[in-house]
């Protein structure tokens, strides 16, 4: 069973940016944005554009009744009626003024003409200064709005209103469309961090799987959350699916564990005849033939008996056999195998440290005779692929975080790095090597070997050449023991 999503994880903030689904997100608050900004400048036009409409009204309807009576009673008659309005200043009260030709105020509620030049229209907007009686500091300015006329003599009107509310109302207005745009940003910016936080989660949950997988463990499965979403259905769709390809590749290896052992038996008893018939007078072309045909059911042996080995290591029954062990002494044992072979094509074979290295002091838990085939596996493949005169390396030296790395590299013509990864498989053997005695189930051995002890298997490049790494986790301390310090 799948095990859940446990709790929020801190989602590496670069994960999230670079996702999809923040882009999408970020799409979605700019098209957001935009229709804010578009219904809030429509409010704003509707309403403060809708106000100042009404202001331009009332002083186009003010100006409408002092032409009326200006025509009426003439200059004296629209004189009077100036005085009167000028005298009556509540909040938001019309703006009067009359100047003669050279601008000197003549009557009105201000005191001097404003310094602007009208538009084509004759309306202007300038700035008054409120007077002592106004009830508002002395000084304190505010906006106005008005429009001029040239009367007979060279007299100029200026009608107007005074729109310091209205400059407020926009004020306020424009605060609230700001803060609401930024609120809207905001809020559009932290949901589509959050929902692409989530989405990020649930995916690097399946990409982590899947590098699980692909390293080796089909029994890793996609975690659930419970919540019976869309992911939640593709990760149960998946894990059915990951759960039918292990059950396959394992009745692939149960069949060629089959057919190992079945075949083994009769190859065994045809291998003891064909012994027994070398042993028997025949003529040197039929003796000849003999030894062909028993050197064939002997590499048939060999690679049945390897397939079963693997099994072996791969059902885990090996574990049993785990033992505190001097990985030094390991790899000295090895090389002391294969050292005559290597000897032979004229390679120098190193290995490190020395047996009489005291410095070295490391700690393995684990099969000695498993550990000793995987080494010994490795140094056969280095053997045969250097060149004579060539350089193979082996060692056992502390691991970077704790534990044993144990390493065999060549100054053969290695491996390609696209074929890395391929050569771990059972039977796969890449073309150079073809001419070469074996398998291809060297590499596979080494591979149980290493899931067998929870070890990683590097694949690197030596240059030239290749180079294995096993690299095994710490040993664990026996109870009533310290941890061992390394020197």
């Amino acid at each position: 069973m799948p095990k859940r999503v446990a709790g929020w994880p801190l989602t590496r903030p670069r994960e999230v940016l670079a996702s999809f689904t923040f882009r999408l997100a970020l799409l979605y608050a700019v098209l957001l944005a935009g229709s804010v900004v578009i219904l809030l400048g429509f409010i704003y036009w509707s309403t403060a554009g809708y106000m100042a409409r009404q202001t331009d009204a009332t002083i186009e309807a003010e100006i409408q009744g002092l032409a009326e009576q200006y025509r009426r009673r003439g200059l004296s008659g629209l004189t009077t009626l100036l005085a009167q309005r000028s005298a009556k200043r509540p909040t938001g009260a019309g703006v009067y003024l009359l100047a003669d030709s050279k601008y000197r105020p003549l009557v009105g509620n201000i005191d001097a003409w404003p310094d602007v030049e009208p538009d084509r229209d004759g309306w202007i907007d300038f700035r008054l200064r409120d007077a002592a009686d106004a009830g508002a500091a002395l000084g304190e300015e505010h906006a106005a709005r008005g429009k001029v006329f040239r009367l007979r003599g060279g007299l100029r009107l200026l009608v107007g209103r005074d729109v310091r509310e209205l400059a407020s109302i926009r004020g306020l207005i424009r605060d609230a469309l700001g803060w609401g745009l930024a609120m809207t940003v905001a809020l559009a910016l932290a949901g589509g961090w959050l929902m692409s936080a989530g989405v990020v989660r649930r995916i690097e949950a399946v990409n982590q799987v899947g590098r699980e997988i692909m390293e080796g463990d089909l029994s890793r499965r996609i975690p659930t959350d419970g919540s019976s979403d869309e992911f939640d259905q593709l990760a149960v769709n998946l894990n059915r699916m990951l759960g039918r390809i292990e059950a396959l590749m394992a009745s692939v290896r149960q069949v060629s564990d089959n057919i190992a052992h079945d075949l083994r038996t009769p190859l065994s008893r045809l291998h003891t005849k064909l012994s027994q018939l070398r042993d028997m007078d025949l003529g040197p072309d039929a003796a000849k033939g003999v030894d062909e045909a028993i050197n064939d059911a002997e590499e048939l042996l060999s690679a049945f008996n390897a397939l079963l080995r693997i099994a072996r290591v791969e059902s885990g029954s090996r574990r049993a056999a785990f033992a505190d062990l001097d990985p030094v002494v390991l790899v000295h044992d090895v090389a002391e195998l294969y050292e005559p072979l290597a000897a032979d094509k004229g390679q120098h074979l190193d290995v490190a440290p020395t047996a009489s290295d005291s410095a070295a002091v490391l700690h393995l838990h684990g099969d000695r005779d498993l550990l000793f085939q995987a080494l010994a596996n490795l140094l056969d493949n280095a053997i045969k692929y250097t060149p004579p005169g060539g350089h193979i390396q082996l060692r056992a030296e502390a691991a970077v975080g704790g534990g044993v790395q144990l390493s065999v590299a060549d100054s053969g013509p290695g491996i390609p790095a696209e074929l890395r990864g391929k050569v771990l498989q059972r039977f796969y053997r890449i073309d150079a090597s073809r001419s070469e005695p074996g398998h291809g189930l060297g590499l596979s051995l080494v591979q149980a070997v290493a899931h067998l002890h929870g070890a990683q298997l590097l694949l690197t490049d030596a240059a030239p050449g290749l180079r294995v790494t096993l690299v095994l986790p710490a040993a664990p301390t026996p109870p009533g023991q310290k941890p061992h310090q390394e020197a």
